[in-house]
């Protein structure tokens, strides 16, 4: 055993625990409540930022991420704030240049981040250098990260030469990050004990439960001489969440690990959030509950809400242990990349590419071409060559840091949005996401903001264990994205339906008319001749490459579309002209659908 010491504990309900159970649907107004409580608890830090909040907020509630950190900074004077960052990423799925990704960590400690975890998906530690640098110009915590995955080229010796190098990057505490819930108790015990042998820096473990393991990896870690570990309250943990608060807390109670928390004030804590997550019942999913074999599919808690969620968008959510199995093939073509964002986004979206095509990379996206390029880092293992060759060709990798080939971008930046930017801190929103982020100021310009709706409890109730049908309808100009969610009876022989119209729930009750409204006449048609271009999945259109009258070669890119947050170019199958073009930028696409016809 250590020496005596005391643990110390990060409280994750405000981030991650909800990331991983409802995909980061917890807002702002059911945190600020309970921070009186938070704030006296005793954590070393609450986790309150990152990863994928900043996405979650304008995307779906409609609520500023920066204006949210600024609510709890002021509601949790006495507490550390604390964010996760991804490095290079930043909270974004793309690499920004050095000058964005200064300025996202300056204005993040100005706003309130006490403690930036930082971390790189390829464990690639030439990609977190920057924003390491700018968090100790800041004067904050910088928390450097591993990012702990299992592999052939995965071992502990190699972990404690990164623990190394993170500490003398500057790093002030080693984050151990097993997103996935890979860890075993013995496993863990002997990393810490190997990496605290080497570097004499408070350790971290961060591990999820979706094995059901994470909390004996923690106190294994503990008794190895880990310092601090993150858990969640118990109305928030388990599954693909994490250890919980009180649970950990009573384990380690009159020990020589006694954290000093109070049980009293952390189950005041998780009585609040218990009725909390009864609000979001419409995000719960099957998929987020303990599960041993993420020790074989290796997928992270937030990504197994999100496929879940995806999947059932693509009314494919039967198909879901398909692509559990293939993720660890794509993986291993990738050079086993950790899969923690956005490399788990980039090879999940894959597998659920490669599995509703019946067919292994018929269709590449372009983060997959972009990686294998070395547009990311330096994978941890070569890659599949036949793969390489068959993404990108004959294209030159580049083994560089990604981020040298980038020019400073900030002021670029600032001059595309000068129109709708207020503050830095928009422009920086802005950088994150430039399609969202500009709808998302537009709107708040134009007044408009409207959050995705809470279904009420019943509703939720009625819904669970079916697919919702989903259509559309255009009345008066106005198109309306409508989902069947539920049935019932009201009696006299009429039926009740409950909607979802563009996420407003609502009772309809419909009576049979003896009339059929016939589809529009610009509706697209199906695809039926090798001419006809269409899409593998339901997306949006980003990008039209081609116009009427132009030639194409078979295999040419002619649209770029995006689904499941990753951009697809789709391709002609036949050379010849095109007669005509049927989409345009932003539109809303189905398979099957003729986007472009060539002859």
């Amino acid at each position: 055993m250590s020496s005596v010491k005391k643990i110390e504990v990060t409280e994750l309900v405000l981030r991650d625990a909800h990331q991983s159970l409802i995909a980061t649907r917890m807002r702002t107004e059911d945190m600020l409540p309970i921070c009186a409580k938070l704030d006296q608890a005793g954590f070393w830090s609450l986790e309150v930022w990152g990863g994928a909040t900043f996405d979650a907020c304008i995307r779906f509630l409609k609520e500023d991420p920066w204006v949210r950190l600024q609510q709890l900074r002021k509601a949790l004077p006495n507490s550390r704030l604390q964010m996760l960052l991804r490095g290079q990423n930043l909270l974004g799925y793309r690499h920004y240049a050095d000058d964005v990704v200064t300025a996202f960590v300056q204005k993040s400690a100005a706003n309130g981040v006490d403690v930036f975890r930082v971390f790189d998906a390829l464990n690639d530690l030439r990609n977190i250098e920057t924003a390491m640098r700018a968090v100790k110009a800041a004067n904050k915590h910088a928390q450097g990260t591993i990012c702990y995955t299992t592999s052939p080229v995965h071992t502990a010796a190699l972990f404690v030469k990164q623990a190394q190098a993170l500490r003398d990057m500057g790093a002030d505490s080693i984050a151990i990050k097993d997103m996935a819930g890979l860890l075993t108790p013995y496993a863990t015990y002997a990393l810490v004990k190997a990496i605290k042998a080497k570097v004499k820096l408070p350790l971290v473990i961060h591990s999820h439960s979706t094995s059901g393991l994470g909390p004996l990896c923690q106190l294994k870690a503990i008794e190895a001489g880990a310092d601090r570990i993150d858990t969640a309250t118990s109305s928030w943990s388990g599954g693909t969440s994490h250890p919980a608060t009180e649970t950990q807390v009573a384990a380690l109670k009159d020990t020589e690990f006694d954290t000093g928390l109070d049980l009293v004030i952390l189950t005041e804590i998780a009585d609040y959030f218990r009725e909390v997550r009864k609000k979001y019942q419409q995000f719960e999913s099957e998929f987020t509950r303990e599960d041993i074999s993420v020790q074989i599919n290796q997928v992270p808690g937030g990504m197994m809400s999100n496929l879940a969620n995806q999947l059932k968008e693509q009314n494919a959510l039967d198909r879901i242990r398909e692509v559990f199995a293939e993720i660890p093939r794509v993986r291993q073509d990738l050079g086993y990349p950790p899969l923690v964002t956005p490399t788990s986004q980039i090879v999940g979206t894959q597998a659920v590419y490669n599995v509703l095509a019946n067919e292994r990379y018929k269709t590449i996206t372009n983060e997959v071409k972009r990686y294998l390029q070395g547009g990311y880092g330096k994978p941890p293992a070569p890659v599949n060559e036949e793969l390489r060759k068959k993404a990108i060709g004959n294209e030159a990798y580049r083994d560089e840091r990604p981020a040298d080939a980038l020019g400073p971008e900030l002021q670029k930046l600032r001059k595309e949005i000068a129109d709708l930017a207020k503050s830095d801190e928009d422009v920086l929103t802005y950088a994150m996401f430039p399609d969202l982020g500009r709808e998302f100021l537009q709107q708040r310009a134009d007044g408009t903001l409207k959050p995705e709706p809470l279904l009420p409890p019943q509703s939720s109730q009625r819904a669970a264990g079916s697919v919702a049908t989903e259509f559309k309808l255009d009345v008066h100009g106005e198109t309306y994205e409508v989902a069947i969610t539920g049935v019932g009876s009201t009696g006299g022989g009429r039926r009740k339906l409950y909607l979802s119209i563009d996420g407003m729930p609502e009772e309809v009750v419909f009576e049979p008319l003896n009339e059929y409204v016939k589809k529009k006449s610009g509706e697209r048609k199906q695809a039926s001749e090798p001419g006809h271009v269409t899409a593998a999945m339901p997306g949006n259109i980003v990008d039209v490459l081609v116009k009427k009258g132009d030639e194409v070669a078979a295999g040419q890119a002619v649209l770029v579309t995006e689904a499941m947050k990753m951009e697809t170019e789709v391709h002609a199958n036949i050379a010849g002209k095109v007669l005509a073009v049927n989409v345009n930028k932003g539109d809303r696409i189905t398979p099957g659908e003729i986007l472009i016809e060539i002859g």
